[in-house]
C-alpha cells in the first residue's frame, strides 16, 4: 500500500484535491490516488499578516503525526512537541513579527504537506545592552544588567524568558528599577558575592517576546562572563584610609581625603561596584551639579556612581590624605597610591564604604547600588515575586 499524503488546509478543510503551491498562509500537498482517504492538516497562524507573540500549532485531522518541521526565512528553526495522541503539534517558541516561515508536516504513515505563513511586522523593536561585556572576567559584586531601550511594561513575562546558569549553582535574583538613564533596568544579584572563579552565562529568550508599550523582541541575546579573584576595597570616612583587601589579606592601605561633609560635597556611603577605570579623564563640576567649582585632567579614575563618585589621583589635596575629607565627593589619593589601586582592582570589585561623613547611602540605580539592600529586599523587585 502506497503512503497517504496530507492535505494541508488553513482556517478550514482543504476542498480540492491537490494543491501544487502555497504562500501567505495557502497550503500545499502531494497528489492523491482516486479514492485514497484524504488526511488533512491545518495551522492556527495564516495569511502575510498572521499574529505573532503566538506559539505555532499544527493539527491533524486522522491519523498521527510523526515530525513537524517550521523554519523561518532566516535559515532558524522552531522546536516543538507532537501531542500524546499524535493530532497536533505545537511550537516551543513563539513566531517573531515579520517573520516568514514554512511548515513541512508528516504523519505515521508517510504522507507530507507544507503550508506557510508571514507575520505582520512590528510596529516597534525593543533591544537591549548587556553588562559586564562577554567573556570577560570581573569582580566578585559585578551583577547581571541588562538596561532596554524601550519602556518594558510586561516585566514579568520578559523575566520568565531570562535564564541565569552559573557553574556552581549560586543562588541569585532579578530585581526590576529605573536606570539612571531613566530607561528600564533589571539586574541579577547573587545572594552573596561571587566565588571566585565562577562561570555565568545568560541565556535571554525573548525572539517573539511583546514588551507591552515599548515594542517586540525580534532576537534572543546570550553572553558569558567569569569572576576573577575575591578581592574587595574598605574605604573609612572617618579615619581617611583605603584598604584593599585579597583572599581576606591587605594588599595596600592608603591615606585619602573624601568628599568635605555636610554638603553637597560630601560622598556617598553603602556597598558599591567598581563600574569602569577610566584612566586620565577630564573633570568638571558643572556636570555634577557643582558650578565651576573644578575643571580638572584628573589621573587613574575609577568610577563608582553614574552621578560622578570617583576614587582617583589627587595630588592637589596632599596636605589632607589620612586627615580630612576635602574633596568635592570623589576619594582621592596621592599619585603613586591611586596607581597602585588602580593597577591592582577589577571592574566589579566591590567598594564597602563606611563612616559618618557622608550625605547618605548610594541609591540603587546610581550605579550598582543592589548591595545596599537586604536580600529579601532584593528579590521583591523580582516580577515573579
Amino acid at each position: 500500500m502506497r503512503p497517504r499524503p496530507l492535505l494541508a488546509t488553513v482556517a478550514g478543510a482543504l476542498a480540492l484535491a491537490a494543491v501544487t503551491s502555497c504562500s501567505g498562509g495557502t497550503a500545499a500537498a502531494g497528489g492523491t490516488e482516486e479514492g485514497a482517504p484524504r488526511t488533512r492538516i491545518s495551522v492556527n497562524l495564516t495569511g502575510d499578516r498572521a499574529t505573532a507573540g503566538e506559539p505555532v500549532v499544527v493539527r491533524l485531522a486522522e491519523g498521527r503525526l510523526s515530525r513537524v518541521d517550521v523554519t523561518d526565512s532566516k535559515g532558524g528553526r522552531l522546536e516543538g512537541k507532537v501531542s500524546a495522541d499524535g493530532t497536533s503539534w505545537t511550537s516551543s517558541r513563539k513566531a517573531v513579527p515579520g517573520t516568514a516561515y514554512a511548515i513541512e508536516a508528516r504523519d505515521a504513515s508517510g504522507g507530507s504537506a507544507r503550508a506557510g505563513f508571514t507575520t505582520a511586522p512590528a510596529e516597534r523593536v525593543n533591544k537591549l545592552t548587556l553588562a559586564p561585556g562577554k567573556n570577560t572576567t570581573v569582580g566578585i559584586a559585578q551583577p547581571l544588567s541588562i538596561v532596554f531601550d524601550h519602556p518594558v511594561k510586561n516585566k514579568a513575562e520578559v523575566e520568565k524568558h531570562l535564564t541565569v546558569t552559573t557553574s556552581n549553582r549560586t543562588e541569585g535574583s532579578w530585581g526590576w528599577m529605573r536606570d539612571w538613564s531613566g530607561k528600564d533596568r533589571v539586574d541579577w544579584r547573587p545572594k552573596e558575592y561571587w566565588k571566585a572563579g565562577t562561570k555565568v552565562t545568560l541565556d535571554a529568550r525573548l525572539s517573539g517576546i511583546d514588551s507591552g508599550a515599548g515594542g517586540w523582541f525580534v532576537r534572543d541575546y546570550t553572553t558569558t562572563f567569569g569572576i576573577g579573584r575575591e578581592q574587595l576595597v574598605k574605604v573609612d570616612l572617618d579615619n581617611h584610609r583605603l584598604t584593599l583587601l585579597r583572599d581576606g589579606a591587605v594588599v595596600k592601605e592608603v591615606p585619602v581625603s573624601a568628599g568635605t561633609p555636610g554638603g553637597e560635597k560630601a560622598s556617598w556611603r553603602g556597598r558599591t561596584v567598581l563600574m569602569s577605570k577610566e584612566g586620565t579623564i577630564n573633570m568638571r563640576s558643572e556636570t555634577v551639579g557643582l558650578g565651576d567649582a573644578y575643571d580638572k585632567m584628573v589621573d587613574y579614575s575609577m568610577r563608582l556612581t553614574w552621578s560622578g563618585m570617583y576614587a582617583h589621583a589627587a595630588p592637589w589635596n596632599a596636605a589632607h590624605f589620612g586627615s580630612a575629607n576635602r574633596s568635592s565627593g570623589c576619594i582621592g589619593m596621592s599619585d603613586g597610591d591611586a596607581r597602585a589601586v588602580y593597577d591592582r582592582v577589577r571592574v566589579g570589585d566591590p567598594f564597602e564604604i563606611t563612616g559618618s561623613d557622608a550625605k547618605g547611602t548610594q541609591a540603587l540605580n546610581n550605579g550598582y547600588g543592589e548591595w545596599n539592600l537586604s536580600w529579601a529586599e532584593w528579590r521583591s523587585k523580582s516580577a515573579l515575586n
